[in-house]
């Protein structure tokens, strides 16, 4: 077994394999800081370079596991300075006119964006769920939060540090620590959803859950716009990023799925997807012959229906998904 001591000598090589059993949390601890799935991959490269770097000092006066979330608290707050918080589309303006024209997409770096899997934490949560803290409602709303507050709040309640260690993470006080965690809850009062995901998920039990999936996709399969709204709540919210158009109540969202994205000329192929530990399928649209990666959408479920359907159109999240950018074509 490789330990931090045998891992010196044994070069790069041995080191990758001693912090390997945590890359998976510390992507996930990334993305909830960053709120985009490229971004933790940065910051992932630059905690794992920077961490290597200075295994030399690494004295074991903490865990391994500790020291590598400091590195990578760090290494996001260092790229928040250089980014603009990232929102979802509700965030960014009004809902849209189902018969006025869509607006023209914005940078991909304004947008939240999804995450693949769900079961990315290395050790107990705290407050949070190992699930319930990769939620688009979560981390959107992380988003609203400045760095630092975000910082405690992750460290303290979803990896469980103490208020000793996150003020030696952050190089502040215990004192410093707690005030910035009773300011974050406070501000996150009003962001969060009544209830998480995975309590709804719970309520409807895993067949039932797979079931609208299976529906949701079948619908966009078969072209069947009526299947569709039939799983939708009455107030459902339709959110396009990276495009800033989005829609609220379900029909403005049947009358926009008609003229456009389901509109005669248009052929779909889903396939589900684990994203954010919700409810989620990635969608393939005919091109030219070719079925081509077109956008993964993460639906957010209110009782049995769907009341908020998140399509990124994003084609270049695919392989994080473990999903080819052109789908073969399907057998008979």
């Amino acid at each position: 077994m490789t330990t931090a001591a045998t891992a010196r000598p044994g070069g790069e090589a041995a080191f990758t394999e001693l912090v390997a059993p945590h890359r998976a949390a510390l992507l996930a601890h990334c993305y909830r800081m960053t709120g985009s799935l490229h971004d933790a991959e940065d910051a992932l490269q630059d905690t794992m370079l920077r961490a290597w770097k200075a295994f030399d000092q690494f004295e074991g006066r903490s865990s391994l596991r500790t020291w590598l979330f400091t590195v990578a608290t760090n290494a996001c707050r260092r790229l928040l300075e250089r980014r603009a918080r990232r929102v979802l589309p509700v965030d960014f303006g009004p809902p849209t006119d189902p018969h006025g024209d869509a607006a023209p997409p914005l940078l991909e770096s304004t947008w939240v964006s999804p995450f693949p899997g769900a079961d990315v934490d290395d050790s107990p949560a705290g407050r949070y769920e190992s699930k319930e803290s990769v939620e688009l409602a979560f981390v959107a709303a992380l988003q609203w939060l400045p760095s630092r507050q975000r910082a405690v709040l992750l460290l303290r309640d979803v990896l469980a540090f103490s208020a000793s260690e996150t003020a030696s993470a952050l190089d502040t006080t215990p004192a410093s620590v707690n005030s910035a965690l009773q300011r974050a809850h406070k501000a996150l009062e009003g962001r969060l959803p009544d209830r998480s995901q995975q309590a709804t998920l719970r309520s409807l039990g895993d067949d039932a859950a797979r079931q609208v999936v299976t529906r949701f996709v079948d619908a966009w399969d078969r072209h069947d716009v009526d299947a569709l709204v039939a799983l939708l709540a009455a107030d459902v919210e339709l959110t396009m990023p990276p495009m800033p158009t989005w829609f609220r109540g379900v029909d403005a969202v049947e009358d926009f799925l008609r003229r456009f994205p389901l509109a005669e000329t248009n052929r779909w192929r889903g396939v589900p997807v684990d994203a954010n530990g919700q409810l989620a399928c990635a969608l393939y649209r005919d091109t030219d012959g070719a079925w081509t990666a077109h956008s993964i959408n993460v639906l957010a479920m209110r009782g049995g229906e769907i009341a908020g359907f998140h399509a990124h159109l994003d084609p270049t999240l695919f392989p994080a998904f473990g999903l080819p950018e052109v789908l073969e074509p399907a057998a008979g």
